[in-house]
Protein backbone atom coordinates (compact mmCIF):
# COMPACT_ATOMS: atom_id res chain seq x y z
CA UNK A 1 0.00 0.00 0.00
CA UNK A 2 0.66 3.49 -0.82
CA UNK A 3 0.21 6.30 1.31
CA UNK A 4 1.11 9.98 0.28
CA UNK A 5 0.22 11.88 3.73
CA UNK A 6 -0.07 15.58 4.17
CA UNK A 7 -0.40 17.70 7.42
CA UNK A 8 -3.43 19.56 7.19
CA UNK A 9 -5.16 22.58 9.41
CA UNK A 10 -8.19 21.15 7.75
CA UNK A 11 -9.51 19.12 4.79
CA UNK A 12 -12.69 18.24 3.32
CA UNK A 13 -13.91 15.68 0.63
CA UNK A 14 -17.23 16.79 -1.85
CA UNK A 15 -19.05 14.52 -4.18
CA UNK A 16 -21.31 16.41 -6.35
CA UNK A 17 -22.92 19.13 -4.18
CA UNK A 18 -22.67 17.11 -0.91
CA UNK A 19 -19.76 17.57 1.30
CA UNK A 20 -18.86 13.77 2.69
CA UNK A 21 -15.96 14.40 4.86
CA UNK A 22 -14.58 17.46 7.02
CA UNK A 23 -12.01 17.43 9.58
CA UNK A 24 -9.61 19.70 11.60
CA UNK A 25 -5.88 19.67 12.66
CA UNK A 26 -4.82 16.21 11.52
CA UNK A 27 -3.28 14.12 8.23
CA UNK A 28 -5.05 13.54 4.86
CA UNK A 29 -4.46 10.41 3.54
CA UNK A 30 -4.60 9.59 -0.07
CA UNK A 31 -3.80 5.83 0.11
CA UNK A 32 -3.82 3.07 -2.91
CA UNK A 33 -3.81 -0.32 -2.68
CA UNK A 34 -0.94 -2.44 -4.79
CA UNK A 35 -1.86 -5.70 -6.30
CA UNK A 36 -0.96 -8.26 -3.47
CA UNK A 37 -1.70 -5.97 -0.48
CA UNK A 38 -2.78 -7.67 2.54
CA UNK A 39 -4.07 -6.48 5.80
CA UNK A 40 -0.95 -6.21 7.55
CA UNK A 41 0.32 -3.86 4.75
CA UNK A 42 -2.65 -1.63 6.05
CA UNK A 43 -1.75 -2.10 9.60
CA UNK A 44 1.62 -0.99 9.50
CA UNK A 45 0.60 2.18 7.78
CA UNK A 46 -2.12 2.92 9.94
CA UNK A 47 0.05 2.33 13.10
CA UNK A 48 2.72 4.52 11.35
CA UNK A 49 0.69 6.99 10.20
CA UNK A 50 -1.16 7.94 13.83
CA UNK A 51 2.81 7.36 15.33
CA UNK A 52 4.24 9.31 12.76
CA UNK A 53 5.93 11.93 14.42
CA UNK A 54 5.16 15.63 12.34
CA UNK A 55 3.45 17.63 14.43
CA UNK A 56 5.49 20.63 16.29
CA UNK A 57 5.71 20.47 19.82
CA UNK A 58 6.04 23.93 21.96
CA UNK A 59 9.85 24.59 20.42
CA UNK A 60 8.95 23.82 16.96
CA UNK A 61 10.18 20.47 16.31
CA UNK A 62 8.40 17.66 14.63
CA UNK A 63 8.32 15.62 17.63
CA UNK A 64 4.41 15.09 18.36
CA UNK A 65 2.36 12.91 16.56
CA UNK A 66 -1.30 12.16 15.47
CA UNK A 67 -2.41 10.73 18.55
CA UNK A 68 -0.01 13.34 20.73
CA UNK A 69 -2.17 16.17 19.21
CA UNK A 70 -5.51 14.32 19.30
CA UNK A 71 -6.03 15.17 15.43
CA UNK A 72 -8.17 13.81 12.78
CA UNK A 73 -7.32 11.67 9.96
CA UNK A 74 -9.33 11.89 6.11
CA UNK A 75 -8.62 8.99 3.93
CA UNK A 76 -9.18 9.37 0.53
CA UNK A 77 -8.83 6.30 -2.14
CA UNK A 78 -6.48 7.60 -4.74
CA UNK A 79 -5.55 4.16 -7.15
CA UNK A 80 -3.53 6.75 -9.43
CA UNK A 81 -0.18 6.56 -6.63
CA UNK A 82 0.04 3.26 -8.47
CA UNK A 83 0.85 4.90 -11.72
CA UNK A 84 3.68 4.02 -13.64
CA UNK A 85 4.86 7.41 -16.00
CA UNK A 86 8.31 5.81 -17.07
CA UNK A 87 7.45 4.78 -20.63
CA UNK A 88 4.95 6.51 -22.89
CA UNK A 89 2.55 9.57 -22.36
CA UNK A 90 -0.30 7.44 -20.46
CA UNK A 91 0.49 6.40 -16.91
CA UNK A 92 -0.08 2.34 -16.65
CA UNK A 93 -2.10 1.31 -13.69
CA UNK A 94 -1.25 -2.57 -13.44
CA UNK A 95 0.37 -2.16 -10.00
CA UNK A 96 -3.04 -1.44 -8.94
CA UNK A 97 -4.88 -3.69 -7.22
CA UNK A 98 -8.30 -4.83 -8.56
CA UNK A 99 -11.23 -2.76 -7.55
CA UNK A 100 -13.20 -5.07 -5.17
CA UNK A 101 -10.12 -6.15 -3.54
CA UNK A 102 -8.82 -2.83 -2.88
CA UNK A 103 -12.17 -1.50 -1.44
CA UNK A 104 -11.95 -4.22 0.73
CA UNK A 105 -8.36 -3.22 2.03
CA UNK A 106 -9.58 0.12 1.80
CA UNK A 107 -13.12 -0.28 4.16
CA UNK A 108 -10.50 -2.17 6.59
CA UNK A 109 -7.81 0.52 6.90
CA UNK A 110 -10.76 3.09 7.77
CA UNK A 111 -12.87 0.34 10.14
CA UNK A 112 -9.32 -0.57 12.49
CA UNK A 113 -8.37 2.50 12.49
CA UNK A 114 -11.95 3.78 13.96
CA UNK A 115 -11.53 1.41 15.93
CA UNK A 116 -7.92 1.79 17.07
CA UNK A 117 -7.86 5.12 16.82
CA UNK A 118 -11.77 6.76 16.58
CA UNK A 119 -11.35 10.38 14.78
CA UNK A 120 -11.33 8.83 11.19
CA UNK A 121 -13.48 9.93 8.10
CA UNK A 122 -13.44 9.03 5.14
CA UNK A 123 -13.71 9.76 0.90
CA UNK A 124 -15.83 7.41 -1.13
CA UNK A 125 -14.22 4.66 -2.74
CA UNK A 126 -14.36 4.99 -7.11
CA UNK A 127 -16.18 8.20 -6.65
CA UNK A 128 -15.66 11.82 -8.17
CA UNK A 129 -14.70 13.84 -5.13
CA UNK A 130 -13.35 17.39 -4.57
CA UNK A 131 -10.94 17.37 -2.25
CA UNK A 132 -9.81 20.31 -0.73
CA UNK A 133 -7.15 20.85 2.21
CA UNK A 134 -4.97 23.70 4.02
CA UNK A 135 -1.34 21.78 4.25
CA UNK A 136 0.67 23.10 7.52
CA UNK A 137 3.64 23.12 6.63
CA UNK A 138 3.39 22.25 4.08
CA UNK A 139 4.28 18.43 5.59
CA UNK A 140 3.86 16.24 2.87
CA UNK A 141 5.42 12.55 3.40
CA UNK A 142 4.97 9.32 0.62
CA UNK A 143 4.56 6.08 2.87
CA UNK A 144 4.95 2.20 1.18
CA UNK A 145 4.08 -0.72 3.53
CA UNK A 146 6.04 -2.98 1.26
CA UNK A 147 9.62 -0.73 2.49
CA UNK A 148 8.74 -1.77 5.95
CA UNK A 149 10.92 -4.38 6.17
CA UNK A 150 13.80 -2.15 4.23
CA UNK A 151 16.05 -1.16 7.17
CA UNK A 152 16.38 2.86 7.19
CA UNK A 153 19.89 4.88 7.59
Amino acid sequence: MIALIQRVDEAQVTIGERQKSRIGKGILVFMGVESGDNHKDADYLLDKIIHLRIFEDHQGKMNLSLSDVAGEMLVVSQFTLLGDCRKGRRPSFVKAEEPEKARNLYDYFIEKGRQIYGKISSGEFQAEMKVSLINDGPVTLLLHSRQQKEQAP
